[in-house]
C-alpha cells in the first residue's frame, strides 16, 4: 500500500528528527571526559618540568623589580591551546607566592604543591580551545645551585645594581609561571619595570620605553618561538650600542660600564661578524635581532645563549661569543625534545669554536680535534660520560662539549666537506623553531651522505671509553 504524500512527508520529518537526536547523543557520548593535565612532560632528567594537556602560544610578562630589596612583583598572562579536554592543569613556579589566578578572565581555584601550581577553572577547557591564564605573584627570587651547571649558581642572580638572569636548564620558573621545558616554546612580550637610571633587557626587539613615576618600563617582544629557559630580564646599568651587522641583522649590545676598562673584547664587532658568518654556514639567522648582554656577575661561572642576546658574566672571550651565537641555531631555534639530547646543543656550539678558528686561519678543525683527543688519557674520567645520554647531574660535563665536538669532526672526515656543510643548514632548516632528537640528526646525516653512520655515532657519543682515531 502506498503512503499519501502528506503522510510520507510527516514520516520523513519524524525520522530526520530521530536521526539528528541520535547523532547528538552519539557526539555527546563520544566527547572525551575532561581530565587533569599532567604536572610534567615526563623528561627523564626533569620529570616535573613542563606540563601536560596544553601548548603555550604566548607569554605576556609584566614584572617590577626593586634592587634594594630584591623583591619581584609579577603578572603573567599565558595564552595556550588545550591539547585534551582539561578539568585542571599545572604551571611551574618555584619559590614565589601566588596571590590570584584567572582563567579566561574569571577567578580560578588553585593550590600549590612544591613547584607546581594546580589550577582548576570554573568550567572545563575543551580540547582544541585557546584559553588565557593570568597569574599574579611576587616574592624574592633566589638562584638555584647544585652540580648541574659546573657547581655554579644560576637563574635569577642579584647584582650590585640589578639582576643577571640566565636560566638553563630549569630556572625560568624561579621568576615567572611557565611550562618550563624546551618542548613547549612560545612567543614572548616582556615588560620590565625598574628604577630610573637602570636598563631592563629581554629577548627580541625593544618595542618601547616609557617613564612611570620613578620607574622606567621597557617593553620587549620576541615573536619567534622560544623555550622558557632562554628568556631573560636582566636589569642594571649598561652602556648600549645598537645598529646592524654588515649583512643587515639588527644588533643590540649592552655592556656594564664597570667592565669596559678591563675588557678588551670587542663584543659588538665579534657579535656582528660571527652572526653573519654563521648565517652562511648554518643557514639564515633565525631571529629578529642579535646581540649581547655583558654584566658584572662573577658568581655566574658561565655565559648563556639567551635567545637573540646571549648573556656573558665571568666568561668573556672571543671563543665564548662565537659559541653562544652558534647556539642561536643549535639550541635556540632547533631545541632539544628532551634534555638527554643536550649534545645537539653543546657539541655543535663547541664544534663551532673549531670552525671559527679554522675560518680565521688560526688552526684547522682537524688539529683542534687532535689536540682535544690527546689531552685526555684513556683512563681519564672524561671518557666515561656517554655523550648521547650524559645523565642529569653531568649533562654539562666537559665531555658533552669537547667529545661532542670530536664526534662532529669524525663525521666530517667520514662523509667529506661537501656533505657535511650541506647537512648543517639542512638540519637547522628542517627543525627551525622546533624540537629534535639525536636519532633524527643521525638519520639525516645518513640520508645526506648515503652512508650508514650508526657505528660512528655509537663510537663517539653512544658508549664510554676512548675511541681509536678514525
Amino acid at each position: 500500500m502506498a503512503l499519501s504524500r502528506r503522510s510520507a512527508r510527516h514520516r520523513s520529518t519524524r525520522l530526520l528528527a530521530l536521526a539528528t537526536a541520535a547523532a547528538s547523543v552519539w557526539v555527546i557520548s563520544a566527547a572525551p571526559a575532561p581530565v587533569p593535565g599532567a604536572p610534567g612532560v615526563g623528561d627523564s632528567y626533569f620529570p616535573n618540568l613542563g606540563n601536560g594537556g596544553f601548548d603555550v602560544r604566548h607569554y605576556g610578562l609584566d614584572i617590577g623589580y626593586t634592587p634594594d630589596t630584591g623583591r619581584l612583583e609579577g603578572r603573567a598572562t599565558i595564552t595556550a591551546r588545550a591539547t585534551k579536554s582539561l578539568s585542571s592543569f599545572h604551571l611551574d613556579l618555584q619559590q614565589l607566592k601566588v596571590t590570584s589566578v584567572e582563567v579566561n578572565g574569571k577567578r580560578a581555584h588553585f593550590t600549590r604543591t612544591g613547584d607546581e601550581i594546580n589550577i582548576r577553572p570554573g568550567r572545563h577547557l575543551a580540547k582544541g580551545r585557546t584559553f588565557t591564564t593570568t597569574v599574579t605573584y611576587g616574592g624574592i627570587p633566589k638562584p638555584l645551585s647544585g652540580p648541574i651547571i659546573f657547581g655554579s649558581k644560576y637563574g635569577w642572580m642579584k647584582t650590585p645594581d640589578g639582576v643577571f638572569v640566565a636560566c638553563e636548564p630549569n630556572a625560568a620558573s624561579t621568576w615567572f609561571p611557565s611550562s618550563d621545558h624546551p618542548s613547549d616554546k612560545a612567543a614572548f612580550d616582556v615588560r620590565i619595570k625598574a628604577p630610573k637610571g637602570l636598563t631592563g633587557i629581554s629577548n627580541g626587539r625593544l618595542v618601547s620605553t616609557r617613564t612611570q613615576g620613578s620607574k622606567t618600563v621597557s617593553h620587549w617582544r620576541a615573536t619567534r618561538p622560544m623555550a622558557p629557559y632562554l628568556a631573560t630580564a636582566t636589569i642594571g646599568k649598561f652602556d648600549v650600542r645598537t645598529g646592524r651587522t654588515p649583512a643587515g641583522t639588527p644588533i643590540y649590545v649592552a655592556i656594564d660600564p664597570k667592565l669596559k676598562g678591563d675588557n678588551p673584547v670587542d663584543f659588538y664587532g665579534i657579535t656582528a661578524e660571527a652572526t653573519d658568518y654563521w648565517s652562511k654556514v648554518f643557514g639564515p639567522y633565525p631571529f629578529e635581532e642579535t646581540g649581547a648582554i655583558v654584566d658584572d656577575m662573577p658568581d655566574a661561572e658561565f655565559s648563556l645563549e639567551t635567545q637573540t642576546k646571549p648573556v656573558y658574566s665571568a666568561v668573556r672571550d672571543e671563543e665564548t661569543i662565537v659559541h653562544e651565537l652558534a647556539h642561536q641555531w643549535f639550541g635556540d631555534s632547533v631545541s632539544v625534545r628532551e634534555w638527554k639530547n643536550i649534545w645537539l646543543n653543546e657539541g655543535f656550539a663547541s664544534y663551532s669554536e673549531w670552525l671559527w678558528a679554522e675560518h680565521k686561519g688560526k688552526k684547522s678543525a682537524h688539529q683542534s680535534f687532535l689536540d682535544a683527543y690527546n689531552r685526555y688519557g684513556a683512563d681519564d674520567p672524561f671518557w666515561k660520560i656517554v655523550v648521547a645520554d650524559p645523565q642529569r647531574d653531568t649533562m654539562f660535563s666537559r665531555a658533552v662539549y669537547t667529545r661532542g665536538a670530536m664526534a662532529l669532526q669524525a663525521l666530517r672526515e667520514r662523509i667529506g666537506d661537501k656533505a657535511f656543510f650541506k647537512l648543517l643548514p639542512l638540519w637547522t632548516s628542517q627543525h627551525r623553531y622546533g624540537n629534535a632528537e639525536i636519532k633524527q640528526f643521525i638519520a639525516l646525516a645518513e640520508k645526506v651522505s648515503g652512508q650508514k653512520l650508526g657505528g660512528l655515532f655509537d663510537t663517539w657519543i653512544g658508549k664510554p671509553g676512548k675511541p681509536a682515531l678514525p
